[in-house]
């Protein structure tokens, strides 16, 4: 026996290009949802201003008791503020921007001076064509370590690089010491105009007690 199932036809007026058009304020919604999911959400993430502005007594924690002291009203992007639970020091990772101006902090583990880690970064991140390269530099912060200093320009921008290795005393504890780099960026011809407060915050680095 074989069974006919019936079709349901749907009235000519509820009919479009052949779909039922009572279903359409469902799907639409269901469509509305999926658009606002992928697209509308990172929008207004990305349209909210970050807000963690550095206030007078902030300190950075650079871990195993190393610290900095940022700029008071730079906004803290990335990173920890002593107090706020512990950092490794291989494992930093410190952002502050102010306007254009961006100084990035990163701690790794790294066997030997300041200058043989300036050079392997150097090496790994590669020089754009169009940069400009002054000579290096040595730095001291008021806490007597020491790093190495490199700048450089671009029609996109200014950048200071210092390496630095996290210890004072002899030299077989600091090459054992973890290493910090520290980032500065800022659009063209900005450098000099913050050069004050960028000077400031590199010498104010200084490592752990126990270092």
């Amino acid at each position: 026996m074989v069974v006919q199932r019936s079709r349901i036809r749907v009235p000519v007026e509820h009919r479009f290009l052949g779909l039922d058009v009572r279903t359409f304020p469902a799907a639409l919604i269901a469509l509305g949802v999926c658009l606002a999911l992928i697209y509308g959400w990172p929008a207004a993430n990305a349209a909210i201003a970050w807000d963690d502005p550095i206030r007078a007594g902030d300190v950075i924690d650079l871990g195993d008791g190393a610290r900095a002291v940022p700029p008071v009203g730079w906004q803290l992007e990335s990173g920890v503020r002593t107090g706020g639970g512990t950092q490794p020091p291989d494992g930093i990772d410190v952002l502050l921007s102010s306007g254009s101006t961006t100084i990035e902090m990163r701690g790794t583990a790294f066997t030997g001076d300041a200058g043989a880690f300036l050079d392997q970064v150097e090496t790994s991140q590669g020089q754009s064509p169009a940069a400009v390269t002054g000579s290096r530099g040595t730095v001291t912060t008021t806490a007597g370590l020491v790093g190495v200093s490199q700048t450089s320009s671009s029609p996109s921008g200014e950048e200071l690089l210092v390496s630095f290795k996290m210890a004072t005393g002899e030299p077989k504890q600091i090459d054992d010491a973890p290493a910090l780099l520290v980032i500065v960026r800022t659009a063209p011809g900005q450098y000099e105009r913050n050069r004050h407060i960028i000077d400031a915050f590199i010498a104010s680095i200084q490592p752990g007690s126990t270092r």
